[in-house]
């Protein structure tokens, strides 16, 4: 009779923080805005600007057509 054996099974989040993060405080925002500018990177402040004035997710900024 065969008797079944245990296999080991690691989870692939285990030790690792899950759920939610933290969102961005105050500060946060206008470093990566300060950053941007002096980077000259116009496109990605107009996008960055428009996520965070219009509190759209990743996916759905993404999605956008001017």
């Amino acid at each position: 009779m065969n008797v079944p054996t245990e296999i080991s099974f690691t989870p692939w989040n285990k030790g690792k923080l899950v759920g939610q993060k933290a969102p961005l405080r105050l500060r946060d925002i206008w470093d990566i805005r300060v950053r941007l500018q002096l980077a000259k990177k116009t496109r990605d402040l107009a996008l960055f600007n428009l996520a965070i004035d219009s509190k759209l997710r990743g996916c759905d900024l993404v999605n956008l057509r001017v």
